[in-house]
C-alpha cells in the first residue's frame, strides 16, 4: 500500500504532466485561428494587403484606417468612385497575387516630423491627422510589405505569405463618416473575411447565407409577427401573430417566477428628475432618456425599472423575515438609442423588460445568486440555448468603494463556484454601481447573444436610505440583485425569430394547425374541428378558400404552420383528420382524439 508521501509524489508528477500538456496545446494552437489573438493579427494583416491591392490598382485612393473586428476586417478609404462588386472582385485578386508573392512584412519607427513628411508625400492626409494626434509619447511606427507602407502600431503577420489567398472574400463595402464624424468626411468601408483554409471560408460564408435565410426583420414581416414604420424608427408594431407569439412567452415567464416565489409589480412610465438624480442615472445616463416638464417640474420616462422597486420597497418597513423580497416586473422603459444603432427587434427605443429586483441580506447573496442561476438554467432549456457566463468587473465610472465592489465582485465568483459553474472575466464592464454575471446564449447558428444578466448591487439601497431589521434588533441596508432572463421581450423575440428561423415548437407558434378541407362538401366538418380544438384552448385555423390543397399547403408551409390537417369525404366520415407536418412529412389519417392527444402532449411538454 502506498504511503502518504508516495502518493504525493504520484499527484505532483500527475500534476506536473498536466501543466506540460497543457503547456503544448497552447503553443500547439498558438498560431491558429483557435488563439484570438493569432485570428486577429491574421485579420489585420488582411486589411493592410487590402489596402496595397486597392493602392496598385487605383492609386488615387486616399487610406484612412484599416482594423481587425470580431468578424474579419475592413478598411475605410476616401475613392473619387464607388467600390462596385466588379472592382471589388478586381481588388480581391490582387489581394491573392500580394499573399502569392510571401513580402516580408517589417516594422519600424519614425520621429514625428519625419513620419508627417513621409505621409505627406505619399499624399496620405488621414494618416498625417493621426500621426499629429498621437500623444508625444507614443512610438510612431509603420509596417512595410514590398512596395506598400502604413502607419500602424501592429501588430501583423511576418510574411504576407502566411495568408492564404484562396480564403479571402470582400464581403460589403457600406459608407463611414471619418472618425465617426457626422461633420466630417463621408469614406467607403469594405469590408473582409479570411481563414487559412478554404473550406473553413466556404463553411463561414454558408452560415452567412443562413443567417440571412433567418433574419428576423424579413422573417418577422413575412409571418405577420411585427414591423417596423418610418414614422415611429426604433418602436416596433406588433402585428396579430407577434402579440401571440409575445403573450405566449410572457405567460411562460409568468408561471416560472410564480413557482420560483416572485411577485409581479407594475410601476410608472415617468418619474421625477429628482428620483434620477438620487438613483445615479442622471449623471451617468441622462443623454439616452426621454425627458418631459410636468407642472413645471423636470420628469423622465423610465430607462431602466430599479428605482420603481425601490419606492415600492420603502412604502413599509421591513424585517430580516421578509427577505429576499423578490419583485418581478414586466417594464417598459424607453432609450433614446442614436439612430444609426437601431437594428430590428435587437435594438430598439422601446422595449420590454423581463426585470426582477431582490432585495436581501448580505447573507443570503450566495444562495440567491445560485437559486437564480438555476431559473436560468430552467428557462434557456426550454429554448434549447446553451449559455456561457461571463463576470464583469468595476468600470472606470462607477460609485461606491473599491472594499463594496470587491465584496460584491466575490460573492458573485464564489456562487458560480459553489455550484460548478464556469465563467470568464470581463474587466472593467460591470454596471456603474455594481459588478454583473452576464449570460450569453448560443444560438443554432452558433452565434452568441446576451440576454440573461445577474447584477449585484450595494449602491442605490444606501442612495435611498433603504432599511430593514435584523434578527439583532438593529437596522441594516439591504443589498440589491438587478436580473433579467429575457433581457428584453422584443430583442428574445428577434433571437429565438433566427434561432428557429421562424418554425416555432408548437407550444409557441402563434398559429398550432390549419384545417384544409378538399372539397367544399366538407366546409362544416372542418370549421366543427377549427371550433373544437380552439375550444381545447389550441390556436387553429381554416383554410376555406377554393383553392387547390397543393397550393394551401405550400401557403402553410411558408407560415411555418406545424400542421396542415387535410380533411376530405373520408375524413368526415371516420371523424379523422389526415397530418402532414410543415417539414413535409405525412403522418396519414388519425382519429381526430389521437391528434389532439399528440397535440397536447407537445405544447404541455413545450417540447422542442
Amino acid at each position: 500500500m502506498h504511503n502518504l508521501r508516495t502518493l504525493g509524489y504520484y499527484a505532483e508528477g500527475a500534476f506536473l504532466l498536466i501543466r506540460e500538456e497543457k503547456k503544448m496545446e497552447e503553443n500547439e494552437n498558438r498560431f491558429t485561428f483557435e488563439n484570438e489573438e493569432y485570428r486577429h493579427t491574421y485579420w489585420h494583416s488582411c486589411s493592410h494587403v487590402l489596402a496595397q491591392a486597392v493602392k496598385r490598382l487605383y492609386p488615387e485612393v486616399k487610406l484612412a484606417i484599416g482594423p481587425s473586428i470580431d468578424n474579419g476586417f475592413y478598411y475605410d478609404m476616401d475613392s473619387p468612385f464607388a467600390f462596385t462588386p466588379e472592382i471589388m472582385e478586381k481588388i480581391e485578386a490582387e489581394m491573392r497575387k500580394i499573399c502569392k508573392e510571401k513580402l516580408k512584412i517589417e516594422r519600424f519607427e519614425l520621429p514625428r516630423e519625419e513620419a508627417i513628411r513621409f505621409m505627406e508625400e505619399r499624399n496620405e492626409p488621414y494618416k498625417v491627422e493621426l500621426i499629429n494626434d498621437l500623444p508625444d509619447d507614443v512610438p510612431i511606427s509603420f509596417y512595410r510589405q514590398g512596395e506598400f507602407t502604413d502607419l500602424c502600431a501592429g501588430p501583423h503577420l511576418d510574411s504576407t505569405g502566411r495568408i492564404k489567398g484562396n480564403g479571402i472574400k470582400l464581403t460589403a463595402c457600406n459608407s463611414a463618416y471619418w472618425r465617426g464624424d457626422s461633420s466630417r468626411q463621408t469614406l467607403q468601408r469594405i469590408y473582409g473575411i479570411a481563414f487559412p483554409k478554404k473550406e473553413e471560408l466556404d463553411a463561414y460564408l454558408a452560415r452567412i447565407e443562413e443567417a440571412k435565410r433567418r433574419d428576423h426583420r424579413r422573417l418577422g414581416r413575412e409571418l405577420g409577427l411585427f414591423a417596423f414604420r418610418d414614422e415611429a424608427p426604433g418602436f416596433p408594431f406588433y402585428l396579430p401573430k407577434g402579440m401571440v407569439l409575445r403573450n405566449t412567452l410572457i405567460d411562460y415567464w409568468r408561471r416560472v417566477h410564480k413557482k420560483w416565489d416572485y411577485v409581479e409589480i407594475m410601476t410608472p412610465q415617468i418619474m421625477k428628475r429628482s428620483l434620477w438624480e438620487t438613483s445615479g442615472h442622471w449623471d451617468h445616463y441622462k443623454e439616452n432618456m426621454y425627458t418631459t416638464v410636468i407642472d413645471g417640474e423636470d420628469f423622465a420616462i423610465k430607462p431602466m425599472n430599479c428605482p420603481g422597486t425601490i419606492l415600492v420597497y420603502d412604502l413599509e418597513p421591513h424585517s430580516y423575515k421578509d427577505l429576499p423580497m423578490r419583485c418581478a416586473e414586466l417594464g417598459i422603459v424607453h432609450r433614446h438609442e442614436l439612430s444609426g444603432a437601431l437594428h430590428g427587434m435587437f435594438r430598439v427605443r422601446c422595449f420590454t423588460q423581463d426585470d426582477a429586483h431582490i432585495l436581501l441580506a448580505k447573507e443570503q447573496i450566495t444562495d440567491e445568486v445560485v437559486r437564480i442561476v438555476k431559473l436560468f438554467d430552467e428557462v434557456y432549456s426550454v429554448f434549447g440555448l446553451p449559455y456561457t457566463i461571463e463576470l464583469s468587473t468595476m468600470p472606470e465610472d462607477h460609485i461606491g468603494t473599491v472594499e463594496d465592489w470587491d465584496i460584491a465582485t466575490n460573492a458573485l465568483a464564489s456562487a458560480l463556484t459553489s455550484i460548478g459553474k464556469t465563467y470568464v472575466v470581463n474587466p472593467g464592464d460591470g454596471a456603474f454601481y455594481g459588478p454583473k454575471l452576464d449570460f450569453h446564449i448560443e444560438d443554432s447558428l452558433g452565434r452568441t447573444w446576451q440576454c440573461g444578466t445577474i447584477q449585484l448591487d450595494y449602491q442605490l439601497p444606501g442612495r435611498f436610505n433603504l432599511e430593514y431589521v435584523g434578527a439583532d434588533g438593529e437596522k441594516h441596508c439591504p443589498v440589491m440583485i438587478h436580473r433579467v432572463v429575457f433581457g428584453s421581450i422584443e430583442r428574445f423575440i428577434g433571437v429565438i425569430t433566427e434561432h428557429y428561423a421562424g418554425a416555432f415548437p408548437v407550444w409557441l407558434s402563434p398559429v398550432q394547425a390549419v384545417v384544409m378541407p378538399i372539397t367544399d362538401r366538407v366546409n362544416e366538418y372542418a370549421e366543427e374541428v377549427t371550433a373544437k380544438l380552439n375550444d381545447l384552448g389550441f390556436r387553429v385555423e381554416s383554410d376555406l378558400r377554393n383553392e387547390k390543397i397543393g397550393y394551401k399547403i405550400r401557403e402553410a408551409q411558408l407560415q411555418k404552420t406545424p400542421y396542415m390537417l387535410v380533411v376530405g369525404d373520408k375524413e368526415k366520415e371516420a371523424g379523422a383528420v389526415a397530418v402532414r407536418t410543415r417539414s413535409g412529412v405525412d403522418l396519414g389519417a388519425m382519429p381526430l382524439d389521437d391528434f389532439i392527444a399528440k397535440l397536447r402532449e407537445e405544447v404541455d411538454t413545450m417540447a422542442n
